[in-house]
């Protein structure tokens, strides 16, 4: 695969950077990389969110071959074989590639507090006891008493 036929590849889906990476390309959108060219395959970024995606499509995940093991890289996910003929589609997968590829940069510490943040009812009734929000009290009213 060379530049002119990624760039057409992912026309559909917007501009993209293709940059040398490795013996193969990187492929990014607003600075992030979201796919990859290695040895003739494209693989997309992919995580929890996406992987039964690729399942579903009979992909395989990114692997390479050192001296002493096969390496399978989970977060990237080879393109399904249709998709290089439906450009219109194509560019949805590109697109929860890149959605992948953000969460992914997230830092943890804020995914974590992401999800163990509860409803700011259930918070209120823990407080009061009586399942109304705690009154609010405004900054000046507390120093006047």
């Amino acid at each position: 695969m060379d530049r002119d036929f990624l760039i057409d590849l992912f026309s559909d889906f917007g501009p993209v950077t293709i940059r040398p990476m490795f013996s193969g390309f990187g492929i990014s959108a607003d600075s992030t990389n979201f796919a990859l060219v290695f040895r003739g395959g494209l693989y997309l970024r992919a995580d929890d969110e996406t992987i039964a995606l690729f399942k579903a499509e009979g992909s395989t995940p990114f692997q390479y071959q050192t001296r002493t093991k096969t390496v399978t890289v989970n977060s990237y996910w080879q393109l399904p074989e249709r998709l290089y003929d439906d450009p219109q589609e194509l560019s949805g997968w590109a697109r929860a590639a890149l959605a992948a590829a953000y969460r992914a940069r997230m830092p943890k510490r804020l995914k974590a507090s992401k999800l163990a943040k509860k409803p700011v009812a259930k918070q209120a009734k823990k407080k009061t006891g009586s399942g109304l929000p705690a009154p609010k009290r405004s900054s000046r009213a507390s120093r006047d008493t």
